[in-house]
């Protein structure tokens, strides 16, 4: 299995329970090649708003937004930041399973036993990260593609619980420091380019969230309300933006908002 270091951090790479994504983030800094002058100073400093809209033969980014444009996701912060399905309860998260696992899970609401509560389990908030990831379902072990109701509570214990993956000078007292925390902390966060409906990587971040030990287990076991298998949705979808039809394939894309963070939710953990 191939490791990755980045910025002090071994990450496995390969398997859906073991890494969010690309253990390196951008992949060969592909998508800072692609930006104009502009939107590269868009998503690495200030505040303001980056709108993606998933029209022509590619996603074409608007700056500044239409807020009026339902087919755009907008959020206040252009690098980092949560956009999901949510209720005043609950979050939508993502993860792709064998049938083996995926199926039982969609029957009985929860993860079977086989579903292994002693090993880090990854969440995504952004269904085309989780689409880039699993490749449309297409990947072996991660056929079907889950979409996991979680508890709001308990997400947030997580974020509150989490540490970054990697370490960020100014974030962290040292590295040292970050390792000692890293090594108990029951959950971690990693930043990885957003996806547009072709998968390329956007210039702006998503949410990956790690979670081990006992934020596992209450992952499994107490914040999960429901579980629905949403693999037709994905394959549907794949098929439409395979035929070029992206204007239909935007339309069936889950409404994902973007996720309020108040009281310091996430000032730890925007390196």
């Amino acid at each position: 299995m191939g490791r990755c270091e980045r910025g002090g951090s071994a990450q496995p790479a390969g398997g859906e329970d073991d890494i969010a994504g690309d253990p390196c983030g951008v992949p060969g800094g592909e998508w800072a090649r692609s930006l104009t002058p502009e939107l590269k100073r868009a998503g690495s400093g200030g505040r303001g708003q980056v709108a993606v809209r998933a029209q022509g033969s590619a996603a074409e980014i608007q700056w500044p937004p239409d807020p009026a444009d339902p087919t755009l996701y907008t959020m206040e912060d252009p690098r980092r930041g949560i956009r999901a399905v949510h209720s005043e309860s609950t979050i939508t998260v993502y993860q792709a399973y064998s049938p083996e696992i995926g199926l039982p899970a969609v029957r009985e609401g929860r993860f079977p036993a086989r579903w292994k509560r002693d090993r880090m389990t990854w969440i995504k908030p952004s269904f085309l990260w989780m689409m880039y990831r699993c490749g449309w379902g297409s990947k072996a072990g991660q056929e079907t593609v889950l979409a996991v109701e979680i508890s709001r509570d308990g997400f947030e214990w997580a974020l509150r619980h989490a540490i970054l993956s990697s370490y960020v000078r100014g974030v962290h007292p040292d590295q040292a420091t970050w390792q000692r925390q890293l090594k108990h902390a029951p959950a971690r966060v990693q930043w990885d380019p957003e996806r547009d409906l072709r998968l390329r990587p956007l210039p702006y971040r998503s949410l990956q969230l790690g979670l081990s030990g006992e934020a596992v287990r209450r992952y499994a076991d107490e914040w999960t309300v429901a579980i629905r298998d949403v693999t037709p949705l994905a394959r549907e979808i794949h098929s439409l933006v395979s035929g070029g039809d992206l204007d239909s394939a935007a339309r069936l894309l889950p409404q994902e908002r973007p996720y309020p963070t108040a009281d310091g939710l996430l000032a730890h953990l925007r390196g």
